[in-house]
């Protein structure tokens, strides 16, 4: 009797974990159950929240306490595609989620400092704790969008960085983006200040009769129309 017991809880086990492969994970509990969304995921970032939120159909599923850029070294402000899933570890936790921004990488992973989290930390990346960033690599695909997000100055939330060659971020990426609109600038806004930028902004600031340095100061800001809300 005790033989068939057995035997029959065998086999409920193996037709329970091979009918759901996908919905169940190995870990410290042995096999957790994970309810997978049904709709089109997305992800939104507030860097000023410190907080990453899980859309379902554009509707808030889920949300997390995250760590976000530092003032010197702030997050990508912008809309991205997770281009790349990996379980690494050190310090960047059990899982990492790599973003497509152009000028640098940048990712969404988890930490081995969780004191971090909820603070302006980072060198650029978003922080999770390990377990809400399983918990969100098992709900996110390749290709899924990131919409990166900061106060009302958008790329400038965090003020204005004196721009030279050599200088990457969404900020560089704003400048291109008007230099282009006024017939100027005709690369791609990938947000890396190369010489075809400093080319650009050396061309503009001698035709509004500011020095010609191909440095982007505060002067040549005001003149683009780039100025903080008050």
């Amino acid at each position: 009797m005790y033989k068939k017991n057995l035997l029959a809880i065998i086999i409920i086990f193996f037709v329970i974990f091979y009918a759901n492969p996908g919905h169940l994970v190995y870990g410290k509990d042995f096999y957790t159950q994970i309810k997978q969304p049904k709709g089109e995921v997305s992800i939104l970032i507030s860097t000023l929240e410190r907080r990453l939120y899980v859309l379902l159909d554009g509707k808030i599923y889920k949300s997390y306490m995250v760590a976000v850029g530092s003032f010197e070294t702030p997050t990508p402000i912008g809309l991205f595609k997770i281009t790349e899933k990996a379980k690494w570890g050190e310090g960047f936790g059990s899982r990492w989620m790599r973003l497509n921004v152009p000028w640098g990488i940048y990712g969404i992973h988890g930490t081995n400092r969780p004191s971090s989290i909820g603070g302006f930390a980072s060198h650029g990346c978003i922080r999770m704790h390990n377990k809400n960033v399983e918990e969100l690599y098992s709900m996110v695909k390749v290709g899924t969008k990131v919409y990166i997000v900061g106060g009302i100055d958008g790329p400038f939330t965090f003020g204005f960085r004196t721009l030279v060659e050599g200088s990457r971020g969404s900020d560089v990426r704003e400048v291109q983006k008007r230099l282009h609109n006024l017939g100027y600038y005709s690369g791609s806004f990938d947000g890396i200040y190369g010489q075809g930028t400093r080319a650009s902004v050396i061309a503009f600031q001698i035709k509004n009769g500011l020095r010609p340095t191909g440095i982007v100061d505060a002067k040549t800001y005001e003149k683009l129309g780039i100025m903080r809300f008050e």
